[in-house]
């Protein structure tokens, strides 16, 4: 995970740096200091920070604080299965409240429109018509694979299986996992693969089924993509459209940027 969110965060910076949109912006005082001890090292270690920071905002934000009323609640004498209800209830809570106050940001709004672009992007090829803007425009911007329904699945299957796991332990040893807070958080660290594998698998199959139940599950992740996913203008659909038909066929020949990034023709980005 910390691998993932390292390269995901250079990616973005290349990003940032390829559009020029960096350049214009005056630097903090605090970027200037650190330049000036760091030199070079600046950027790494700046992208080094807001990685750490971005991982103690998620684990507080969805585990820390979650968690804070289970150990009242246990011995107000709420059962296990209800203490994690509340718990995963507050943090699904906080999911939404959290994505619908990021997508005010203008610059967010216009990350959800490529979000947008690229679901129709895969609906277009998925429906094995020539990709075009026009194609893609007619498609929605929600999808059955999506990664923000992948989060919902994997919040609301946490429920599930932290009241069997809690209360299997509470059989077998006599400990209440409700009752210390410390310990409850720490076996929701350790779990957490095997929450997240299962919502990936149920992701899987729930995207891949057609049945009134399948549409049923899915329902509650396809509705919350609408605060992830916005509708996209023309301009990106052609990106999304081009970044689709590298990762299906490479890059195509043509000129290339000093970075080494090809240069579409702008005719030729919604037929790449």
């Amino acid at each position: 995970m910390f691998q993932k969110k390292k390269h995901g965060m250079k990616v973005l910076q290349q990003s940032a740096d390829m559009t020029g949109a960096l350049e214009s912006e005056k630097p903090s005082r605090f970027e200037d200091w650190l330049s000036k001890k760091l030199g070079k090292g600046a950027d790494k270690a700046l992208m080094g920070l807001a990685l750490v920071m971005a991982l103690a905002l998620s684990l507080g934000l969805f585990v820390l604080l979650p968690n804070l009323p289970t150990v009242a609640l246990r011995r107000a004498g709420w059962s296990l299965f209800t203490v994690n209800l509340v718990s995963g209830s507050i943090r699904i809570l906080i999911l939404m409240a959290y994505l619908y106050l990021v997508g005010l940001m203008p610059d967010m709004r216009k990350t959800f429109q490529y979000h947008g672009a690229e679901h129709k992007a895969v609906y277009n090829h998925e429906a094995e018509l020539p990709l075009t803007p026009q194609n893609a425009q007619k498609y929605t911007t929600l999808h059955p694979r999506c990664g923000t329904s992948f989060l919902l699945l994997t919040f609301i299957l946490s429920i599930l299986f932290y009241s069997i796991m809690d209360e299997i332990i509470l059989l077998i040893s006599g400990f209440d996992m409700g009752a210390n807070y410390l310990v409850r958080v720490l076996s929701r660290l350790v779990f957490l693969p095997v929450v997240a594998g299962l919502g990936y698998e149920a992701l899987k199959g729930l995207a891949h089924a057609n049945s009134p139940l399948t549409r049923a599950l899915r329902w509650p992740g396809m509705q919350l993509q609408r605060l992830t996913t916005k509708p996209p203008t023309g301009d990106m659909l052609e990106v999304a459209i081009a970044a689709l038909s590298a990762a299906l066929d490479g890059l195509p020949e043509g000129e290339r940027t000093a970075d080494g990034c090809v240069i579409l023709p702008r005719a030729a980005a919604g037929n790449a």
